[in-house]
């Protein structure tokens, strides 16, 4: 069976609410991470304070707490990542579910169809967040490379390294997310096309308040 052959076992609904879900990611993710000077993001918004982070960082003599946060970063990257890799396993383990199910070849086409869909979402989720650990471990090693001395003429550079590097991780880690939000809408088609549109509107919903509408935006808004 040819690819057009079983692209024509699905109806047009389903072809709009799969094309609605993959435009939807790429949509959300460039609007988050290039989002107008005059409406930033909480994620822009963050940058900012990660390079203000880093700037002070290279002003303290003892960095104990700079290396807890950073070690929390990549504690939740790696938690993250097993996840991801857990889910994968499983939604591995329905496509052989579909097989011994014995169910007829077109039943099972649609069946594995969906769930690499949502094994797209679930690999791109596990890469982003391997990456993302891998990028803060750097980080950490820009860190040590600071020196003490404030006034040595390689703290600042060194130390604007490392938060272009951590800013490079945390995007990173945010599409990493983003593809475990659309990953719980994509297993939505599962039950149809027109529950795959639904959640997709609502992740849609629920990534715009978050990162443009929150409470949390206008505290870092705050310039008290």
């Amino acid at each position: 069976m040819t690819w057009i052959d079983r692209l024509t076992l699905f109806s047009q609904l389903d072809l709009v609410a799969v094309s609605l879900l993959l435009l939807s990611f790429i949509a959300i993710g460039g609007l988050i991470e290039y989002a107008p000077r005059a409406r930033p993001s909480v994620s822009q918004l963050m940058a900012e304070h990660r390079r203000n982070w880093m700037q002070h960082m290279a002003a303290r003599d003892v960095r104990i707490f700079d290396a807890q946060v950073l070690n929390g970063l990549r504690q939740g990257t790696a938690f993250f990542a097993s996840t991801t890799m857990i889910a994968t396993g499983g939604a591995l383990a329905l496509i052989g579910v579909a097989i011994d199910l014995n169910l007829n070849a077109s039943s099972q086409v649609v069946w594995e169809i969906k769930l690499l869909l949502l094994l797209f979402f679930l690999t791109n989720a596990f890469l982003k967040f391997v990456w993302a650990h891998r990028l803060f471990g750097y980080c950490a090693i820009l860190m040590a490379a600071v020196p003490n001395d404030p006034k040595d003429p390689l703290t600042l550079p060194t130390a604007r390294k490392a938060s272009e590097v951590n800013i490079t991780g945390a995007r990173s880690y945010n599409r990493g997310l983003r593809a475990i939000y659309f990953s719980l809408a994509a297993a939505a088609w599962l039950v149809g096309p027109t529950a795959l549109i639904l959640a997709t509107l609502i992740t849609l919903s629920v990534l715009l308040r978050r990162e443009f509408l929150s409470h949390s935006r206008l505290v870092l808004l705050d310039q008290a």
